[in-house]
């Protein structure tokens, strides 16, 4: 079995890993893809489990060399996601589950499109996402602006992506990600429709015409 990929996208403060926690029961074997970030760890983060934490100049080696599946400059430091992990996963048959930006996204689809799904999950307001990133407390206020900046910029692409979860009522919004995880495993890539329809034609009917 072949596995598949799903794309997360949307602003901090939408509840992209609350929504996944929620589901995890729900959706099978999957692995979460842990990015590589070029900024430095926040107060609890660990390397190899939130972030996997590196320098600017050897990231842009791994560039160089084509290991990224997607990168993106944002707030001055380098996100992307190495191929590796990803094709491992993938080779057992598991969802790849990506939470990536909207230029990664695009990457991401120049790469592997036939095997992508994406949802943009986001809270129902601008004004309800200013209230969530000022109420945790984990960001200053100029850190605050620049994703209120960055949202008003990403919700423009909301055509680009296959599904739209509004995350207004959290049950709710687990319920529509656990079906759209179970959607991007039947959806089938370029490769495994070829081999279907080789293996199709190949067959010869005894039955009599």
């Amino acid at each position: 079995m072949n596995g598949a990929i799903l794309i997360l996208s949307g602003p901090s403060g939408a509840g992209k890993s609350t929504i996944i926690q929620r589901a995890e029961p729900h959706i099978g074997d999957f692995y979460f893809s842990i990015s590589t970030t070029t900024r430095p760890p926040r107060e609890g983060e660990v390397h190899g489990v939130d972030y996997y934490f590196t320098d600017k100049e050897s990231f842009e080696r791994e560039i160089a060399a084509g290991e990224f599946l997607e990168y993106a400059r944002v707030h001055g430091n380098y996100y992307g996601t190495s191929l590796k992990p990803v094709r491992e996963a993938l080779a057992e048959g598991k969802l790849v589950i990506f939470d990536i930006d909207v230029q990664g996204h695009r990457l991401a689809r120049e790469r592997m499109g036939d095997r992508i799904t994406s949802a943009f999950i986001t809270p129902p307001t601008l004004a309800e996402l200013e209230r969530r990133l000022m109420s945790r407390s984990t960001d200053d206020p100029d850190t605050v602006r620049r994703r209120l900046e960055n949202a008003r910029e990403e919700i423009r692409a909301l055509e680009e992506y296959d599904f739209l979860i509004v995350n207004d009522d959290l049950e709710k919004a687990t319920e529509e990600f656990v079906s759209i995880a179970r959607a991007a495993r039947l959806r089938p890539g370029h490769e495994a429709l070829e081999r279907f329809r080789e293996s199709w034609l190949a067959t010869v009917s005894n039955t009599p015409h």
